[in-house]
């Protein structure tokens, strides 16, 4: 639930030929449950069906807004998303990353008083190996 209070989180996700894992990746974040927060999709010239998955989400819910650029790089396309964040908090998510359904909540939380929050992260790999 939101209220007033709860600050509006910018993810910013660089997308580059990631149809494989992007869906899964972005499922994850649309069921957070902190409610305040935009999603930038940096499209950074996918030539698969990357786009596509993005649109997708952006026409499902309006706090997932796509982006297209030229390719420039992981780097480039974060920038791109910093200067299109509206949020008074900005985080950082790869196109093939899955996030628990509090990651948010858990930020928004933890993140009071302090300039910069470092999570920890879980690598997973198919086949159930962590």
């Amino acid at each position: 639930m939101k209220t007033d209070k709860d600050p509006l989180i910018s993810v910013i996700i660089p997308v580059y030929n990631a149809s494989k894992y992007l869906e899964e990746a972005l499922d994850s974040v649309a069921q957070q449950t902190y409610q305040s927060y935009e999603v930038l999709l940096i499209d950074d010239g996918s030539t698969d069906d990357s786009r596509a998955i993005c649109e997708q989400f952006a026409n499902r819910d309006d706090r997932f807004k796509v982006f297209q650029k030229p390719n420039g790089g992981v780097s480039s396309a974060r920038n791109y998303g910093l200067d299109h964040a509206n949020g008074q908090y900005v985080t950082f998510m790869d196109n093939d990353d899955y996030v628990y359904p509090d990651w948010l909540a858990y930020m928004a939380r933890e993140i009071q008083g302090c300039d910069v929050l470092i999570c920890n992260f879980t690598q997973c790999f198919r086949g159930g190996k962590s």
